[in-house]
């Protein structure tokens, strides 16, 4: 199946993965469960009909009003929807066939690749929580973070175990370890400026980083603090924020990762060319 076909697919599985982000994204910070309750329109408490349940279509249909009392549904939710679905279907192409089984021959190692693409979609949905999470509590939740690494290793080796590549589970040992050990010394240097939140996510971004490789895993962390700078720097020139303001850094750490992700060889090949180094 074509890598555009494919996409479009799995585009729209991830419309379905935002759906249940938004209950995520709701849920996790208040300690409820995300499985039950059914959803039910926090206004006047009816549950949400399965009809009124498609992915940004049944808000438009409903134009973004609750069927039984009319008050407004945020646009938050289809846009989450939406951002889902186009995230999913970046990362598929990123991956599709995947770069682990360009070469290579037989259903081995085209299976290591899938588990790759699928590593690096929960990768995905997990960035769209954890950053929205972030943006609404500065919090990231051990429930969300925690369980990343065993869902990212158990995906990652079994891609290296099928392609016999274990140099890239190595990296993402080594990645793991040392951004977890960067930001741990960053938050014990500066305890005001990074929580364990962050030192724990960037333990599982090491860990996908790494698998890629060395220069995906530099620019993805040299790019959190370069976006999270940028961002400090506009609050600081529109004067929405001071010296002393603090912003969630988990949104920054998961958009360098992803920067590392999709342009990091790049990146790191112009500047080592610039310099004359490649």
């Amino acid at each position: 199946m074509a890598a555009s076909v494919t996409a479009i697919f799995v585009g729209a599985f991830g419309s379905l993965i935002g759906s249940f982000l938004n209950v995520v994204i709701f849920r996790v910070p208040a300690g409820k469960s995300i499985v039950s309750p059914p959803s039910t329109c926090p206004v006047c408490g009816a549950g949400i009909r399965g009809l009124d349940n498609i992915p940004v279509i049944s808000w438009l249909a409903l134009r973004g009003k609750c069927r039984d009392c009319r008050a407004k549904i945020s646009v938050r939710y289809p846009l989450v929807e939406l951002g889902t679905a186009v995230f999913f279907s970046l990362v598929t192409l990123r991956f599709w066939p995947g770069e682990f089984a360009a070469g290579a021959d037989g259903p081995t190692h085209l299976l290591a690749a899938g588990l790759v693409l699928i590593a690096f979609l929960f990768l995905a949905a997990v960035s769209v929580a954890l950053a929205l999470i972030d943006i609404d509590t500065h919090t990231l939740p051990n429930r969300i973070v925690l369980p990343s690494f065993l869902v990212g290793g158990v995906f990652l080796a079994s891609a290296s175990a099928l392609s016999s590549d274990w140099g890239a589970l190595v990296r993402a040992a080594i990645g793991s370890a040392v951004l977890f050990l960067a930001y741990a010394a960053l938050a014990f240097a500066y305890p005001g400026g990074m929580g364990h939140g962050d030192v724990k996510l960037a333990g599982v971004l090491g860990l996908f980083l790494g698998y890629l490789g060395w220069s995906q895993l530099i620019v993805g962390a040299f790019g959190a603090f370069l976006l999270g700078g940028l961002f400090s720097v506009a609050l600081l020139a529109l004067k929405k924020a001071n010296r002393k303001s603090g912003i969630p850094f988990g949104p920054w750490m998961l958009g360098g990762a992803w920067l590392g992700v999709f342009v990091g060889e790049p990146i790191s090949l112009g500047y080592l060319t610039l310099f004359g180094l490649a």
